[in-house]
């Protein structure tokens, strides 16, 4: 019996030594790249794990604004200590002269380190001078390294445009099949993060690193190895078209009013340019998809309300059905029978009616016009810019239809054509209402476009890539908006006239901005969104769009508040202070 037990554990004992030779078979030579399921690379593993490293520049492509200034990252000269100097005898006074310190504090913060470190003050890092790192490197101490770190802002410009990038594997696979990158790699997700990812996505990433036993002294002496892609044109700078101090002014004045849903479009009227663009509510960078925060609010359409009033003001113009002795009734609703409580304007000329917002005049004048051509209403959307992307798009090398805003979303006009032939419906559409939907980004390309006297251009937020060397790899050109006739000199003269009523005029709904310093032409909008709370009643979208200086123009702004009980909205408040603080910086920036 004791024979056939033994023979039982003898057979136990080898298979086990079979078992664990076949396992160290799989782990040294058949799955070294590819351990179980988590497909661990234990090559890489192993090298890791004696290996002790500081990552310098990640190498991925970064923002910059249209004079250079960082949007995202930036480069700070820095000091990095290696933890092997405490073990040595080593100049450290020499280098606590040059950084003008006390040598006890370099020493106490290389005892208390079990890995490289940044050296720092205070829990910043000690910014160098260029001189300062030149001398440092002077010095050839081994461990001692003045490098250019990067480091991402702490503050965020510009969070919805920018967009996000995060780790996804599977994601990063399905973009990039043949190239092979880290698992870790992070891709763009949402806004100029994904439309350029392309780009942006990193050759290899720049680190310094040492080799080391298992109690961190080094394995192979003390010589710190420097090591990058080796590859002079990346990473890429994308060059937008924000300017930095603008879109700091503009979030500011966001802030300060609380606005909690909508946003700002500033755009540069002669490139077509954003210069400036804020979405709220805010973004958690740790959670960028709570309460659909990640949504850009500013290439969303929206119902605009009374804004749109503006292409029919147009249609109405180049048709010729208005005149200067035309009037409308005003004490009527867009039925043109029913009493309009509200506002008893009486019989108003068609300028009058623009200036006060008149619902029963575009009614009429939208609905003459469909009676003419079913289509008007969209061709002069488009005319205008409004309609029905607004984005810079083209033929990028390979990439065809290359869009500078992902997310963005066409307008709509009509939702059903058979509504054309409804009074009612057409009636609605014409003063911005029914089934009405543009972006406010798209209502800023309509002012711009009125204000260059008609000429309708795409919409673009980035200028140019730029290759790390300061060549440039592409240019993004001003394009043309359509292939659809611009409206003519004389349209848009008349349209930039009633613009500026709209805030001259004593009854206009834009008086309040007359005492600003930069004259300003725009049009008022109060958007009925068919949304209630029992604690605040009707909910509105309400905007105001426009132009300033009014007689020379040089930007476009557009200030929206989305469903907001019309009694608290902050779209004049921020519109008004906005346009203030931009002609104070630009007083400033004259001395």
């Amino acid at each position: 019996m004791w024979k056939k037990r033994m023979f039982v554990i003898l057979a136990l004992i080898q298979l086990c030594i079979f078992l664990l030779i076949g396992r160290l078979i799989q782990i040294q030579l058949v799955s070294t790249e590819t351990f179980s399921k988590k497909k661990v690379n234990l090559i890489e593993e192993s090298v890791a794990q004696r290996t002790q490293e500081m990552v310098i520049d990640a190498g991925r492509g970064t923002f910059v604004d249209r004079n250079g200034k960082p949007l995202t990252n930036e480069y700070i000269p820095s000091l990095v200590l290696f933890p092997f100097l405490k073990t040595m005898n080593w100049p450290m006074e020499k280098l606590a002269a040059i950084l003008d310190i006390s040598p006890s504090i370099i020493a106490s913060k290389l005892q208390q380190a079990k890995e490289p470190f940044i050296f720092s003050l205070g829990g910043e890092p000690f910014a160098l001078t260029e001189t300062q790192m030149e001398e440092i490197n002077r010095l050839h101490i081994p461990g001692v390294l003045a490098v250019k770190k990067q480091y991402p802002l702490e503050k965020v410009y510009a969070e919805h445009l920018i967009g996000f990038t995060r780790e996804d594997a599977q994601l990063l696979h399905s973009r990039y099949p043949d190239r092979h990158l880290s698992p870790h790699t992070e891709v763009g997700i949402h806004g100029l993060q994904k439309a350029f990812d392309e780009f942006l996505i990193p050759e290899g990433e720049t680190k310094l690193l040492y080799h080391v036993d298992a109690e961190g002294r080094p394995l192979f002496g003390i010589d710190v190895k420097y090591s990058d892609p080796g590859n002079p044109f990346y990473p890429v700078s994308v060059q937008t078209t924000i300017d930095r101090d603008l879109q700091e002014i503009v979030e500011s004045v966001v802030q300060q009013h609380q606005l909690k849903k909508g946003g700002v479009v500033l755009l540069d009227i002669q490139t077509n340019s954003v210069l400036a663009m804020v979405s709220r509510p805010d973004m958690d960078p740790r959670d960028p998809y709570k309460n659909n925060a990640a949504e850009n609010q500013m290439i969303l359409p929206q119902i605009p309300g009374s804004v749109f009033k503006t292409v029919i003001a147009a249609a109405a113009i180049e048709k010729g059905i208005v005149s200067k002795e035309r009037t409308f009734d005003c004490s009527k609703k867009i039925d043109g029978i029913t009493p309009e409580n509200e506002h008893l304007y009486g019989m108003l000329s068609f300028e009058e009616s623009f200036s006060v917002s008149c619902n029963n005049t575009f009614a009429t004048l939208g609905k003459e016009l469909v009676d003419q051509d079913p289509n008007i209403i969209e061709q002069y959307a488009q005319k205008l810019g409004l309609s029905p992307l607004a984005g810079w798009q083209g033929d990028v090398y390979h990439l065809t239809n290359f869009r500078q805003f992902p997310e963005e979303k066409r307008a709509t006009i009509w939702y059903d054509n058979s509504d054309k032939s409804v009074p009612l419906a057409v009636a609605q559409t014409s003063i911005g209402q029914k089934n009405v939907r543009v972006s406010p980004l798209s209502v800023a390309n309509m002012m711009a476009t009125i204000a260059r006297n008609g000429e309708a251009k795409q919409v673009r937020a980035v200028s140019k890539i730029v290759y790390k060397n300061g060549t440039t790899l592409f240019s993004f050109p001003e394009q043309r908006f359509s292939d659809e006739d611009p409206i003519s000199p004389m349209t848009a003269m008349k349209l930039q006239q009633l613009l500026r009523k709209v805030v001259t005029d004593e009854r206009g709904t834009g008086r309040r901005f007359q005492t600003l310093p930069y004259a300003v032409a725009g049009k008022s909008g109060t958007a009925q969104t068919g949304k209630t709370t029992p604690q605040e009643g009707e909910l509105v979208n309400k905007w105001f769009a426009g132009y300033f200086p009014a007689e020379s123009p040089k930007y476009a702004l557009v200030v929206v508040d989305l469903e907001r009980p019309s009694s608290q909205a902050v779209t004049n408040d921020v519109f008004y202070d906005i346009v203030k603080r931009i002609y104070e910086f630009n007083e400033q920036q004259k001395q």
